[in-house]
């Protein structure tokens, strides 16, 4: 009988063996991470709620509709997470990692995140995301490397199909003047009330209004990429150029504008074209404002979002051939109380020695015991019984292939070590 009790709508949980591959490829980002030397952050799953109205912005969805807010015991009103930068921002200047010396200070971190949006493939109310930062100067050089990473890793994990979209959201010296511009556009189209009210508070969210009738109407909407002023038209250019030199393929997609309002130049999102309408698999930018909007000094950066649900959603769909580890390659075999004693001791000693290995528990007969050893996706079998003991042997079966020959105790640990690394 199972409980009654089921994880909240909207929550995805991963099990074994679809877990294994959503630990593996979060480890080969960390990898990817360190190589780009990246430290790691262990961040606040819930923040004050007001670090996201300032950071976010007020007039997005996400802070309108979509958090989790809630009073605690002491009255303070607290949000779970629904994005990572605006917390990792905070715990930087918290923490004085700025004041450190060696800007810019290069971050990563990963875990769930929240929303209350409809549950659907893709869109989860709470979803797993790896952020990753670099905080404190406004080198182009540094908006290439973010990307750089991003890209390599989907590549690590076989995916060939990722697009990358490219824009530039322009800074506080050109963005005005456009902002203006695009306002007495948007003023002469037939939007509801919400839409409207948006036009006055930050009009660039419009154009990332996903509704038929609203896009529609944006057919012929003055572009950012137009006004961009002439630092960052040279910014955008130089990102552009340098990932060129990398060998990474982008589109110039001047539409493109985030969700978030504290985006500034350089924009981009990395997009799967066999995920329908929720192709969108991770994307980033430059948020040189955040920290003075949060009361912080002025320090610039940039960095991504990744979306670990949706990237295996695309590793499924495009049937990639990047795989967990196996999480046993030796299964020990024991017939009889002796036998079981120093299967236990092998199955440990092969665990130190970096080899993944598991035994039967529970006393099961033989036929049993392979039973077991079969599902556990095993490559070997040890099977050992009172006469191996008295020979000081043990018969090491190859569960593919379907050998089996006697190794003697004090070499199985060896035996094993050289065939696994053969392979």
């Amino acid at each position: 009988m199972s409980s009654s009790f089921q994880a909240p709508k909207g929550v995805n949980e991963y099990v074994p063996p679809r877990a294994d591959l959503f630990q593996a490829i979060r480890q080969a980002f960390a990898e990817q991470a360190r190589l780009a030397g990246y430290g790691y952050l262990e961040l606040a799953v819930f923040e004050d709620t007001t670090l996201f109205k300032r950071g976010v912005g007020e007039s997005t969805d996400v802070v309108s509709k979509e958090m989790y807010t809630f009073e605690d015991r002491g009255g303070r009103s607290l949000t779970l997470r629904p994005e990572f930068t605006a917390g990792v921002l905070r715990a930087v200047l918290e923490h004085n990692l700025h004041k450190r010396g060696g800007l810019p200070v290069k971050i990563w971190t990963t875990g769930p995140a929240f929303r209350a949006e409809q549950p659907q493939a893709g869109r989860y109310r709470q979803f797993y995301q790896l952020d990753l930062e670099a905080i404190g100067t406004e080198d182009p050089q540094v908006d290439a490397e973010t990307i750089a990473i991003a890209w390599n890793w989907y590549r690590s994990l076989g995916l060939t199909r990722v697009r990358l979209l490219l824009n530039s959201l322009g800074c506080k010296e050109c963005r005005p003047a456009y902002r203006a511009r695009l306002q007495e556009f948007l003023r002469g189209l037939d939007l509801d009330e919400p839409t409207r009210r948006r036009i006055e508070i930050n009009p660039l969210r419009v154009l990332d209004d996903k509704r038929p009738e609203v896009r529609a109407q944006l057919e012929g909407a003055p572009l950012m990429a137009d006004h961009l002023c002439a630092d960052c038209k040279a910014h955008h250019d130089r990102v552009r150029a340098l990932l060129s030199d990398l060998g990474i393929a982008w589109e110039d997609t001047p539409t493109l504008v985030r969700g978030l309002d504290y985006y500034t130049r350089t924009t981009y999102e990395f997009d799967h074209p066999l995920l329908g309408a929720q192709s969108g698999i991770g994307g980033g930018g430059r948020y040189d404002g955040l920290s003075e909007d949060i009361g912080g000094p002025e320090l610039p950066g940039i960095g991504f979002g990744l979306g670990l649900d949706r990237t295996i959603l695309a590793l499924e769909a495009e049937g990639a051939a990047f795989t967990a580890p196996p999480r046993c390659q030796v299964f020990g075999v024991a017939i009889g109380d002796e036998a079981e004693r120093r299967v236990f001791g092998l199955v440990n000693e092969l665990r130190r020695a970096g080899i993944a290995a598991d035994m039967a528990f529970g006393g099961k007969r033989l036929k049993g015991a392979m039973k077991d050893a079969d599902r556990s996706g095993a490559r070997y079998a040890v099977i050992l019984g009172e006469r191996d003991i008295a020979a000081g042997s043990a018969q090491l079966k190859d569960l593919e292939g379907g050998d089996q020959a006697a190794v003697p105790l004090d070499e199985i640990v060896t035996t094993l070590r050289e065939r696994l690394s053969s392979r």
